[in-house]
């Protein structure tokens, strides 16, 4: 095999001493295994190399070729494990923080139950509120009403984002309540459509 590889590679084959290390790692690792032979006056004759077939066709596992070469620290893997475990736990709605108004989180719980949900519903209609300016007695009862169009709408169709589709809700309603105060204040129709088109410019 030596003088096969010599002559393939002009003589640039490997020595002798490294073609040995090499059939005892691969024995070691159980690529093959080596059967030794004798003659018939009970010498030693030339060793049998039979190539073992691994599972599938697949080699050695990684590990077992590349042993790991620092300790592993039990403590801080059962630390990290507990980090992670503790992150899973999910949250019910009796641990939603206390700025989710009451009654705003008593309607949604009952379809999205977890705290991170009804908190995120709730973060919707503060955004939605703020850009539109509305009143503070106004946004609870806006909120609960869109929320409850939204799962009406879950209830025929599929909604992918519902935290985003009950912004879009929530966004057209405070924009109507809106123009109702201006048309209660007096104002007339083409004024509103000059205000709303003002307001996009804006």
């Amino acid at each position: 095999m030596l003088k096969a590889i010599h002559e393939e590679y002009n003589g640039n084959g490997i020595s002798r001493s490294t073609f040995k290390r090499m059939i005892a790692k691969a024995e070691n690792l159980g690529i093959f295994t080596v059967h030794e032979t004798e003659r018939k006056n009970g010498s030693q004759s030339s060793n049998l190399y039979v190539f073992n077939r691994f599972p599938k066709s697949e080699p050695p596992k990684q590990e077992k070729m590349d042993p790991p070469n620092k300790t592993i620290n039990l403590s801080k893997t059962n630390k990290n494990q507990k980090i992670t475990k503790r992150n899973e736990t999910v949250l019910d709605h009796t641990f939603t923080s206390d700025h989710v108004p009451q009654s705003f989180s008593s309607t949604v719980k009952y379809f999205f139950p977890e705290a991170r949900q009804i908190e995120e519903f709730w973060k919707m209609t503060a955004i939605a509120a703020y850009k539109n300016n509305c009143e503070l007695k106004t946004i609870q009862e806006t909120a609960i009403l869109s929320f409850k169009q939204l799962i009406r709408k879950m209830k025929t169709s599929v909604i992918a984002k519902p935290a985003a589709y009950f912004y879009g809700i929530l966004n057209k309603k405070f924009e109507e309540k809106y123009f109702e105060e201006l048309h209660e204040m007096g104002f007339s129709a083409e004024e509103n459509d000059f205000s709303l088109d003002f307001f996009y410019k804006k």
